[in-house]
């Protein structure tokens, strides 16, 4: 146990060590351009942490190790729990039903579109392929973190996924203004989209939240309803995860049965972080915490998932990564083509018929 007798102060010091480690990761996100760019400290954080894993790893004492695995595991847990605290029902209302199916068929296709080629087509494990596919379809590395316990999938598999979160987010944020400055605002037509729509559009198909804040701020002549429309249809997919895990979860149980395991194998995995999630935005959109508390919350779960990137990280050697090549940036280079093109699209459809 990590809080027994015996393991306690080694388990205390292993979740301090990474505490310090989240501390360099939040400062360096502040730094000016790294801000700019919309690079999350839980970015930052896994970076440190693989630099740590595959450098310094043998320097510290081994007893450690369990407050770093706390830090991966239960503390992700109970972060994610709070991250409910950035949405309210209200949010997700106010955006109407266009932004939430466009939210719903983006998630799934993406989810459905990801898994499949990265199992079937370039012939990655099913883990690996599901965190890719969960990072693009939700809300990046925040969505990777969620679905992590659900598979039960080694760390490394977790820093292959959000390594292709960044890849890909970060050309988002580059793309997607020159896409509305070139292509989107000035025509008409079918290519043509108001600023509610590419707001739509825009919290759709982008990878994280910040780099969906990031986007309308890029664009001279953006509107305040396109940053509102991108952030809420977001922060709609974000709360999509839960169901999403949910269903996960009884596929999983579905396909060990199927293959006749037995024992624990079969026993059906309800992620109830994820139930917890719910509750907590529900609990939120009752606008009962003063705003101030709610924002000191948050700063402090991004804290708490930083913490958590961090120790996965370090949990990641480069030695793991061998065999896979290319297969990830394939699956998610396909995902991200699906996102922008396909996204577009699905967004012209649904507003055009809702």
């Amino acid at each position: 146990m990590a809080f027994s007798t015996k393991n306690r102060k080694g388990t205390l010091s292993g979740i301090l060590f990474v505490a310090i480690f989240a501390v360099a990761a939040t400062s360096i996100s502040n730094i000016g351009f790294v801000s700019a760019l919309g690079i999350s400290p839980l970015v930052v954080g896994i970076v440190l942490g693989i630099f740590y894993a595959n450098t310094l790893h043998n320097q510290i004492p081994n007893e450690w190790n369990m407050g770093i695995t706390f830090s991966g595991k239960k503390i992700l847990r109970f972060a994610i729990v709070f991250y409910g605290f950035r949405i309210t029902f209200q949010q997700i209302a106010d955006v109407g039903m266009d932004g939430f199916m466009v939210s719903l068929i983006m998630l799934s296709s993406t989810f459905i579109l990801g898994t499949y080629l990265g199992y079937k087509v370039f012939k990655m494990d099913r883990d690996t392929s599901m965190l890719t596919a969960s990072g693009a379809s939700v809300c990046g590395a925040a969505a990777v973190l969620a679905t992590e316990p659900v598979l039960k999938a080694e760390e490394h598999k977790t820093a292959i996924a959000v390594s292709m979160v960044v890849l890909f987010g970060t050309i988002s944020m580059f793309l997607y203004p020159v896409l509305y400055t070139l292509v989107i605002e000035p025509s008409t037509g079918f290519l043509h989209m108001t600023p509610q729509e590419f707001g739509i559009y825009v919290g759709g198909t982008i990878h994280e939240v910040a780099q969906v804040v990031a986007v309308p701020a890029s664009i001279p002549n953006f509107t305040p309803e396109m940053a509102n429309s991108a952030v809420i249809v977001k922060m709609t997919r974000v709360i999509l995860i839960a169901p999403m895990l949910i269903i996960l979860g009884f596929y999983l149980a579905y396909e060990a049965k199927k293959r006749g395991s037995t024992g624990d194998s079969v026993k059906l995995v309800i992620p109830w972080f994820a139930v917890y999630f719910v509750g907590m935005a529900g609990f939120n959109s009752l606008q009962i915490v003063p705003q101030d508390i709610v924002n000191l919350i948050n700063e402090i779960d991004t804290f708490l998932l930083t913490m958590a990137m961090t120790a996965l990280g370090m949990g990641t050697r480069f030695a793991k990564f061998k065999g896979l090549g290319l297969a990830p940036v394939y699956t998610a280079g396909a995902m991200f083509l699906w996102l922008v093109i396909g996204g577009f699209i699905i967004t012209k459809l649904v507003v055009e018929f809702f």
